[in-house]
């Protein structure tokens, strides 16, 4: 009975299955397998684990362990079915959706004893296939006809540029003996000028001496009238007690001078003879000193005179000080920020000498040469001028030419097609960023709100496997905090312009970045492969 329903089910397969491709085959057998499905004769597991009588082929009842006695049921897990698909591509699909009422063939033929309603739809859908195909095959035919434009116009700027790298060298040459004539021209008038100023520079290293002299005399003079001002009673030492009693050096203003403050200006020391505040206390006083030399208080009450009234300077003779001084509003600034007048007012000093300050610091005056030396000072000048102006030219040549070197040294494709993209910038914004790619220079990203770069990469090498100018790897970006070092991988495809498709992530501070270009398109080629009938 049950070799009777074997033959049933075995002929309903075949059956069907002339009526569908027009060779005798079971049903979800290729037409490639089908000398592997002999009626006539056993049927022996394509695995080889065993030999079975034919009418067990699709019988339901998994016989062979790799599932090939059931092609066309569900009774293998590890079956496959094969969906002819007339009028669309072939399909493979694993045994175990074959009626399980969803619709995989787009021949219907895994659903024929579901209840699923299942329409062929082969035709429409490979017509759109088609369409697509065809559309595909014509851009791919025109992204090879831009790759040659692309070509023929990275040949010809390759030219360009190795034309202009000849030329520059020709003009670095001519430049360079021009440098040469300009320099010995220099020389020749640099000699002259040089004897003809050594007079003056004698001049002015003599006046220099005497003037450092003259400031140091100065300077020493001032400081001993101000240690014998300082010094109370005449003993060759300040002390700190007489620093105390000068009430200027009262820096925080607190109506007393401390210890601590009187101090600072002996340097934490607790007396200072002559020679010390020569050499390093006139230094730290000097400023407070000159205005406690300026300074006027006057009376609220009538008081004796004290010992460092009758030791202080005279009162101030400068009509413009005692004005000044004696205004009840400029004396409360005066007696709060003495430092403020110190700045706006020059005190003179008790002689009422000119201020030696100003002796200091002598407008400096344009030196004037005799007629000879000045001419000789002008070619000179000139000769100079002619030099720098050579010399700026043979470096601007020198960075050129390194420029256009540097540039032929790249590997910008096996015909030159990438070479019109270099110097050119291809951008994408997502959400958040605006990423940029500059091939063979950088790759950036920049945040929507107007923050500065984040450089993603320089300019690595190419890195395709298959096809080596299939993608690019962009390395040494700027470093994540706290991790690796910011890199991109920029994977190239066929298309009719160049565009930046699309930017990814996949791993921290590792980005994917997809850019579209006709110069990775390759000639199309006509689909030989024909379509199970």
């Amino acid at each position: 009975m049950k070799s009777v329903v074997h033959l049933a089910i075995l002929c309903l397969g075949l059956a069907k299955s002339v009526k569908a491709s027009e060779v005798l085959r079971p049903r979800g057998v290729p037409l490639s397998k089908t000398s592997f499905y002999d009626p006539s004769r056993d049927f022996r597991c394509l695995d080889g684990s065993g030999t079975i009588p034919f009418n067990y082929v699709n019988d339901d009842y998994c016989d062979c362990q790799d599932g090939s006695d059931e092609p066309g049921t569900a009774a293998c897990p590890n079956g496959q079915f094969h969906c002819t698909n007339a009028g669309h591509s072939p399909l493979n699909i694993p045994s175990s959706r074959v009626n399980d009422g969803i619709c995989d063939c787009c021949d219907a033929s895994d659903e024929y004893a579901s209840s699923a309603s299942c329409t062929n739809t082969c035709r429409e859908m490979g017509r759109a296939a088609r369409e697509e195909s065809l559309r595909q095959q014509q851009a791919q035919m025109q992204g090879y006809q831009l790759r040659q434009s692309m070509i023929q116009e990275g040949k010809k700027r390759n030219e360009e540029d190795q034309a202009k790298i000849t030329e520059l060298k020709k003009e670095k040459e001519l430049a360079d003996a021009v440098l040469s004539e300009k320099e010995e021209m220099k020389k020749v008038a640099e000699e002259p000028e040089k004897e003809a100023l050594e007079k003056y520079r004698v001049v002015e290293e003599e006046k220099r001496v005497r003037d450092e002299a003259e400031k140091k005399e100065r300077e020493s003079v001032e400081a001993r009238e101000a240690f014998a001002h300082l010094d109370n009673n005449g003993d060759g030492v300040i002390t700190i007690a007489e620093i105390q009693s000068r009430q200027t050096f009262d820096t925080n203003r607190d109506g007393e001078v401390s210890e601590e403050e009187a101090k600072f200006y002996f340097r934490q020391e607790e007396q200072m003879d002559l020679d010390t505040f020569i050499t390093s206390g006139w230094a730290m006083m000097r400023p407070t000193y000159m205005m406690d030399k300026g300074m006027f208080t006057p009376p609220t009450t009538f008081a004796p005179p004290t010992p460092e009234d009758l030791t202080a300077p005279p009162p101030l003779e400068d009509p413009e000080v005692s004005r000044y001084v004696n205004s009840r509003a400029n004396w409360e600034l005066l007696s709060e920020e003495p430092e403020d007048l110190e700045e706006d007012y020059d005190f003179p000093d008790d002689s009422n000498e000119e201020d030696p300050a100003k002796e200091e610091e002598p407008a400096e005056e344009e030196v004037k040469y005799d007629e000879e030396t000045q001419r000789l000072v002008d070619a000179a000048n000139v000769a100079r001028e002619a030099f720098n102006e050579a010399d700026r030219h043979v470096r601007d040549l020198v960075r050129e030419l390194k420029n256009l070197e540097e540039k032929q040294e790249k590997d910008l494709g096996p015909e030159e097609e990438f070479r019109v993209m270099e110097g050119e910038c291809y951008e994408f914004t997502d959400r958040e960023y605006t990423y940029k790619l500059c091939p063979f220079d950088k790759t950036v990203q920049k945040p929507k709100n107007g923050a500065g770069e984040t450089r993603l990469g320089q300019w690595g090498e190419w890195t395709g496997s298959e096809d080596k100018y299939s993608s690019m790897k962009y390395s040494n970006g700027q470093a994540c905090w706290n991790g690796p070092s910011r890199s991109t991988d920029v994977n190239l495809v066929c298309g009719i312009e160049n565009q930046l498709l699309s930017v990814t992530e996949p791993n921290r501070c590792e980005y994917l970045m997809v850019l579209q270009t006709p110069a990775v398109c390759a000639k199309s080629e006509a689909n030989d492969s024909h379509d199970e009938l």
